[in-house]
């Protein structure tokens, strides 16, 4: 078993927080905002909503 380095394990904390946020928002925008027709190409599914905030969040930590 390899020992964890303190300073990677912060490292991979700091990405993963943004991807964690924006798939939280994602999913809060499809609680509030919602699509009653299901036309929406974002809002349709909890899940869709979901990945769409994990990419967002994801653009503010790629280099």
């Amino acid at each position: 078993m390899q020992n964890l380095d303190l300073a990677a394990l912060l490292d991979w904390a700091w990405r993963a927080t943004p991807v964690i946020i924006g798939a939280a928002g994602g999913y809060l925008f499809y609680r509030v905002v919602g699509c009653k027709s299901g036309a929406c190409p974002i809002t349709r599914s909890a899940w869709l909503s979901t990945i769409y905030g994990a990419i967002l969040g994801a653009m503010f930590i790629a280099r």
